[in-house]
């Protein structure tokens, strides 16, 4: 079950891949800062690569209302880094490669495409005090967020 509407987001500690070396990212970190958490199931697919090649787009946008976006899979950090290298995707990408952060946010879809379990394509809004304030799970995985209620729910945040 995802976390509900006004209830605390789920802390976690990721591995992300940076031209500096592996690093750490905490989603507590952000605190004080309006979070945009995205699940995505696979690098190298077709609407993982649209998805946040939009995603990267918006920047500008998301950074205008005080908002951080930080997109997690369940693929390595090095397949990610390799992944956003190609397609020019200048968002951190997160990984789940353990799978307990898509666990705890009740977005784990088992055995996809029988190759294992991934991320549903999922977005939350994190507010400033670290609170859900928008959570969206899409009802299959080729269906992109709704990028539109996504920036409406950030820029309705303090």
């Amino acid at each position: 079950m995802t976390p509900p509407v006004g209830t605390a987001a789920p802390d976690f500690a990721l591995k992300s891949k940076t031209p500096e070396g592996l690093v750490e990212v905490c989603l507590s970190a952000f605190r004080g800062r309006k979070v945009v958490l995205l699940f995505f199931p696979l690098a190298f697919t077709s609407v993982c690569t649209e998805e946040m090649c939009r995603m990267t787009e918006g920047l500008k946008a998301y950074e205008r209302l005080e908002a951080s976006i930080l997109a997690v899979s369940v693929d390595s950090p090095f397949a990610q880094e390799a992944w956003a290298q190609r397609e020019g995707i200048r968002i951190p990408l997160l990984s789940d490669l353990n799978k307990e952060v898509a666990r705890a946010y009740g977005v784990l879809l088992p055995g996809v495409l029988g190759i294992g379990d991934v991320a549903a394509r999922a977005a939350f809004v994190i507010d400033r005090q670290g609170k859900i304030a928008y959570g969206e799970v899409t009802a299959n995985p080729t269906i992109l967020p709704r990028f539109s209620a996504i920036e409406e729910a950030v820029g309705s945040l303090d």
